[in-house]
């Protein structure tokens, strides 16, 4: 009877699963990669968060993050059906620097990786979008607008702030909000089926 409550409760897969896709969700420190699994995942997410420390004072830049009393310290994971046959399973990375080994084990077998930015700390995507082409993981990018009622960056201004490419896509979410969140997975999904055809 205890599995039969589980698979109700949507803890397990579904038979009709077919192909399980792996998506990074990146970004620089504090920008809300915990978040956004958060509110994506159909199942209780696994979190890695640690309360900051003064160890890591000088190191962990909280400008622009008031209130902000934790990290991830080794990955973020959640899960998203999103239709019968498609499950993705969504890894979030930590942000910080030293964290790069991580990111190595991580990408084996990513299949894409959302690439969250704040608009008000682009400067600091650029380390994050550097190991995403580094490791040849194709990414879109998806703005997370907190809404602090800073003025916003056109997207224009963004892409070229960021010199993407034509082809990468570029949307904007609340990683608080499931709707505009489930929309940048859609744009990254439908982008990854783009390049298969």
């Amino acid at each position: 009877m205890g599995s039969k409550l589980a698979l109700d409760d949507g803890v397990y897969l579904r038979d009709s699963v077919q192909t399980a896709a792996k998506i990074l969700v990146v970004g620089h420190f504090a920008v809300g990669k915990t978040t956004f699994i958060g509110t994506m995942s159909e199942i209780p997410p696994l979190r890695t968060e640690e309360v900051m420390t003064q160890a890591g004072e000088g190191i962990d830049d909280l400008k622009g993050t008031p209130g902000k009393t934790t990290t991830t310290v080794a990955m973020d994971f959640g899960r998203l059906t999103l239709s019968e046959k498609l499950v993705l399973y969504l890894f979030g990375t930590p942000g910080q620097q030293r964290f790069v080994q991580v990111w190595e084990d991580m990408s084996r077998g990513a299949l894409g990786a959302l690439v969250l930015v704040d608009p008000n700390r682009l400067e600091e995507s650029f380390p994050v979008m550097d190991l995403v082409e580094k490791y040849g993981i194709p990414y879109a990018i998806a703005v997370n607008r907190f809404d602090d009622g800073t003025p916003g960056h056109s997207d224009d201004e963004i892409r070229e702030a960021l010199d993407l490419l034509p082809e990468t896509p570029l949307v904007t979410c609340d990683a608080r909000d499931q709707r505009s969140s489930a929309n940048s997975l859609i744009v990254l999904v439908r982008y990854l089926q783009s390049r298969l055809n």
